[in-house]
């Protein structure tokens, strides 16, 4: 593929992306903020226990295959069917297997209400089998506008049905049919628009050269997972369900964000990686223009929500969720470093390099037990464990960014002149905008003064200094209109 056609196409499949990721978000938040009126702090942590599970079976489920179909130049039809029936075969072992421990799960965690919300929620796996091929096709195409289009209406049903059942008093049933609805819809909407149907056919040496690939995903996204789950399961027994929905509350907004944003850029990425994984100058040239672009919108958007916060959770989740105000400013720090990590491991998996990436994540988790268990079994403070992320998401990014010094010339220290003008223009922003929280306004003018102020700020200097990711953005929607208006002649 030409140079210029690849830049338009994944400009494109960007901005398909993006429109995917920001009509998602902004219909999750909205069912998020309505479901938190409704419902109480101990109803989401119970919820933030089953979704441990689930979370950790979709990796099994998915076993790093469906990144190996987008990563695979030679992929057919047939290995997706044969992908299909071990995804499949997996799923229903994994159901069966969390439906009969459901009971201990519920016993030792204090919960006699959790074994069958439990047990239908873990649906989710057999559903997301399928799925998974979908959305690799569909990533292997560009053709991101067909996710655009499941995933808002996924959004728009499931969201709908689920506040419904909680103004009828479903209490925790109104998650679980929000989430199970969601993944089903999704599927449901991708299956009319994607033509791939799954063939009685099953290839043994395809499935070994495939996971050949994949098993070191599935490694590395099972002990990423557990890395990231294990907080969860500790706080659910250490403290209440009460205080572990307040945390689960408090990452869910800044992840959202981060999703919307840093979510639309990395797929398209590993799609574009996997087309020049030949020529390493290319994978530099776009892990370089991922990683700039994704932070310098990344970073001013958590510095603003981190500093509206108060504001934010007092208006639209209620006086009941201030509590979780810290740790949702704490998660805005942790994920504005987002970009460092989902860039270098997206050109791992890109490049074929697998193997790199399953050290990383063995590491990391190593790392991030270490300082968990020092802060939840020495200090016992939930502050404590909170903040020890910020240590582990900050050593983290050495640990990612590391092997692509060899793998592709890209060096730590690189990276962080790549990314220090958005940090540096935030810290600006934010000093432009923080004083005016002293002015004693209400929350909506408070918030909305804030926002113009930092954005008028933010872009006004990037502009004055002529910052080169500004310039880009900038000049790619010149271009883009310029086509389109092109087109329209």
């Amino acid at each position: 593929m030409a140079e210029k056609d690849m830049k338009t196409t994944t400009i494109t499949s960007l901005f398909w992306k993006l429109f995917e990721q920001g009509g998602a978000s902004v219909i999750t938040l909205a069912v998020q903020v309505v479901m938190a009126r409704l419902l109480a702090p101990a109803e989401f942590g119970m919820l933030a226990i089953m979704l441990v599970f689930v979370n950790v079976g979709n990796v099994i489920v998915q076993s790093g295959l469906n990144t190996a179909l987008i990563q695979a130049p030679d992929a057919t039809d047939r290995d997706c069917s044969t992908v299909f029936w071990m995804s499949l075969v997996t799923s229903v072992v994994l159901y069966g297997a969390i439906f009969l421990a459901a009971p201990a799960i519920a016993d030792f965690y204090a919960m006699p209400g959790l074994v069958a919300p439990l047990r239908v929620l873990v649906l989710i796996l057999v559903i997301n089998a399928y799925n998974a091929i979908q959305e690799a096709l569909v990533a292997r195409r560009f053709e991101f506008r067909k996710t655009f289009r499941s995933t808002v209406t996924a959004g728009l049903v499931s969201g709908t049905l689920g506040v419904a059942c909680a103004l009828m008093g479903g209490g925790i049933w109104a998650l679980v049919v929000q989430q199970l609805l969601y993944q089903l819809c999704k599927c449901v909407v991708l299956a009319m628009q994607v033509p791939w149907k799954p063939q009685l056919v099953f290839e043994p040496h395809r499935a070994r050269v495939l996971f050949g690939f994949a098993w070191k995903l599935l490694v590395s996204g099972i002990i990423n997972q557990v890395n990231q789950s294990v907080s969860d399961l500790i706080i659910g027994k250490q403290f209440t369900s009460a205080e572990l929905g307040l945390v689960s509350q408090g990452k869910k907004y800044p992840y959202a964000l981060g999703s919307l944003l840093d979510g639309a850029i990395q797929p398209v990425m590993l799609s574009a990686v996997s087309r020049v994984q030949d020529s390493l100058a290319d994978v530099k040239r776009l892990a370089r223009r991922a990683l700039k672009t994704s932070t310098f919108l990344i970073v001013p958007a958590m510095t603003l929500f981190a500093l509206v916060a108060r504001p934010v959770v007092e208006l639209l989740l209620g006086e009941q969720w201030l509590p979780c105000v810290p740790f949702l400013q704490t998660y805005c720090l942790i994920y504005a470093m987002l970009p460092i990590h989902t860039t270098n491991l997206q050109v791992l998996n890109g490049v074929g390099r697998s193997d790199l990436f399953l050290k990383l994540e063995v590491i990391k988790c190593l790392l991030g037990l270490g300082i968990l268990s020092f802060t939840a079994f020495v200090l016992r403070d939930l502050y404590a464990i909170v903040g020890g992320y910020v240590v582990n998401a900050v050593l983290a990014t050495f640990v990612n960014a590391e092997p692509n010094r060899r793998v592709i010339g890209y060096a730590y220290l690189e990276q962080l002149r790549d990314i220090c003008p958005a940090f540096v223009l935030s810290a600006v922003a934010a000093a432009a905008a923080a004083p005016l929280g002293l002015l004693g306004l209400p929350g909506v003018a408070l918030i909305v003064l804030q926002a113009v102020v930092m954005l008028v700020a933010y872009v006004g200097v990037a502009a004055l200094l002529h910052v080169e990711e500004f310039s880009y953005i900038v000049n790619t929607m010149r271009e883009i209109k310029m086509k389109r208006d092109g087109r329209a002649a």
